[in-house]
């Protein structure tokens, strides 16, 4: 079927939902606009679906959502006998509507649905699965895309987002579903009268908290008194980020009036990800007014945070390398003072994520696993040394991208959990008289010198498409001998070289004096991104390696 009799059927089925049919009405005799939405399917990747809101094939809509609910519904009936599902959602534009929807379909199917009645961090839908022994799992969430986006994350019954073979067999059912005729619908009323849809209880979320806590590592005695601006960004982090400050002794709280309730359009911060200034400066101008010392933000489902300290000359932002390279030395000391560092301790980091983390590794006599981007993955060794009844091994994960984890008792990345964390560890080291930036100094200067910059290129529609996998094909190809002459020693194609990690469509470049450049399509935007690494002995020569590197990338992505 062409784009034009798509467009032509969604029309004619459509006509009930208002929304949707005016949009459709709207871009008659559009031709792009026709094509753009449907010209493909939302692809199903590891992560589930992610696109724009709207209507047509190739946006995340009620029907799209229902689609991929009725092929999740098929397969897990296929794989348990007595299937059930999680689900939560943030507090983006239609999560609370797509939630219902999908919940609908899986009562449909016969599969019992445990529910959240509000939004909740994407982490304690990952608890969740696991607390109520689900078949599996989703969270309506973009994460930190921007407010005209949605999406559809697919758990596993181990709390992971799905592997990838799980990804392609839930897929395949999903391609034999038609949208319009095929999808089951029970009425969300009646299946909750009848019991099987019902809503998670606070139990369950009293068991998160007290989960998150066990990963709690300052001891007794320590100044709490510190003063903390926290902002949600709209999204589901006020539901438990200050309780759990609050009941660990984190009182002096502010959050921004602008961005403390929840809303989908993110008025004040129209791309809300803790990764980009410009998702902080609300936070930062609260900040500035009370003198706070710290601020932290997390993203609209509550999986990643953000931080920024207060210094002599203002405040500065610490990025996803460093914030996690400090972090992992902070559990590791704290663990060893402590007396709780297991036996073999592991960690595990993501491989575009900074090689720092090697050395700090090697210090405290940690096993460092590099596995590949998404922190499924790194949920995935902690199941692996959970079946071998070592879970306890498992200290800390992390990811370039905001993502931390330091307890077994979730498998994704929770803000939660490192919002305590990085509180902590601020209070442990301002009772000694040091700001965050200092310790990071004298990392740098243990450690070496290690600098990161992460460059995005966005390739929109049909066009962008096709051009970001020609670039990919072509550095594939013909794998070159420098970038931007620095020697490249060695690549790696995770696509095709004998990695020992799942094929994935990423390649890697090792440099002169440890820099790299890696190279992969985002799983979730129309984005090509690129990874850039230096450790040289000073951080000026270090800057001076990752801007050359930038400056030659710009040019390549053109």
């Amino acid at each position: 079927m062409n784009c034009m009799d798509s467009y032509q059927l969604w029309i004619e089925k459509t006509a009930g939902e208002a929304e949707l049919a005016e949009e459709l009405t709207a871009i008659n005799g559009d031709s792009a606009a026709i094509e753009d939405r449907f010209y493909k399917e939302l692809e199903f990747g590891t992560g589930g679906l992610r696109g724009v809101l709207g209507a047509g094939t190739n946006r995340m809509n009620v029907f799209t959502v229902s689609k991929a609910t009725q092929g999740y519904s098929n397969y897990l009936n296929q794989q348990f006998e007595k299937p059930s599902v999680a689900i939560g959602y943030d507090s983006r534009i239609h999560s609370d509507d797509f939630a219902r929807a999908a919940a609908a379909v899986f009562a449909a199917n016969g599969i019992q649905v445990h529910i959240y009645d509000h939004l909740m961090p994407t982490p304690a839908l990952s608890f969740a699965v696991r607390d109520l022994h689900c078949s599996g799992g989703i969270v309506l969430t973009a994460s930190h895309n921007p407010a005209k986006y949605n999406g559809y994350k697919v758990y596993g019954a181990d709390g992971c987002q799905i592997t990838t073979e799980a990804a392609k067999a839930i897929q395949t059912a999903i391609n034999e579903v038609d949208p319009f005729d095929d999808v089951k619908r029970a009425n969300f009323g009646l299946a909750m009268e009848n019991g099987i849809i019902h809503y998670i209880g606070e139990d369950t979320i009293d068991r998160y908290q007290a989960a998150v806590s066990t990963a709690s590592l300052l001891p007794e005695g320590v100044d709490k008194n510190v003063a903390i601006v926290y902002t949600p960004l709209n999204g589901a982090g006020i539901s438990c980020v200050p309780r759990c400050l609050k009941e660990h002794g984190f009182t002096n709280i502010m959050i921004p009036d602008e961005q403390k309730n929840p809303d989908g359009h993110f008025p004040t911060c129209p791309y809300p990800n803790p990764e980009v200034r410009e998702a902080l400066e609300v936070g930062l101008r609260w900040a500035e007014k009370t003198q706070s010392d710290l601020l932290l933000a997390t993203d609209p489902d509550c999986d990643r945070v953000g931080a920024a300290v207060k210094t002599a000359s203002g405040y500065t932002l610490i990025s996803g390398n460093q914030m996690g390279v400090l972090l992992f030395d902070f559990v590791c000391k704290m663990r060893q003072a402590n007396g709780t560092m297991p036996k073999n301790p592991v960690a595990v980091k993501t491989i575009v994520t900074t090689s720092m983390a090697a050395k700090i590794a090697e210090h405290y006599g940690v096993q460092l696993i590099d596995v590949l981007t998404g922190f499924k993955f790194i949920g995935e060794q902690i199941g692996l040394l959970e079946k071998k009844g070592e879970a306890d091994r498992y200290i800390f994960g992390f990811e370039e991208s905001y993502g931390y984890l330091s307890g077994s008792f979730v498998r994704d990345k929770d803000a939660v959990n490192a919002s305590l964390l990085i509180c902590e560890m601020f209070a442990w080291y301002k009772s000694q008289g040091k700001s965050l930036v200092d310790v990071l100094e004298e990392l740098y200067q243990k450690y070496g010198c290690y600098e990161s910059k992460l460059l995005s290129f966005q390739f929109e529609g049909a066009d962008g498409f096709a051009k970001m996998q020609s670039l990919m094909t072509e550095l594939r190809t013909n794998r070159p001998a420098e970038l931007a002459g620095i020697a490249v020693e060695r690549s790696i194609d995770y696509q095709n070289d004998d990695t020992g990690l799942p094929k994935s469509n990423v390649l890697r470049f090792f440099l002169k004096n440890g820099a790299e450049a890696v190279v992969r399509p985002s799983g979730t935007e129309p984005k090509l991104k690129v990874y850039l690494t230096a450790a040289e002995k000073d951080r000026t020569a270090s800057q001076t390696v990752i801007h050359t590197l930038k400056e030659f990338f710009e040019q390549w992505a053109r």
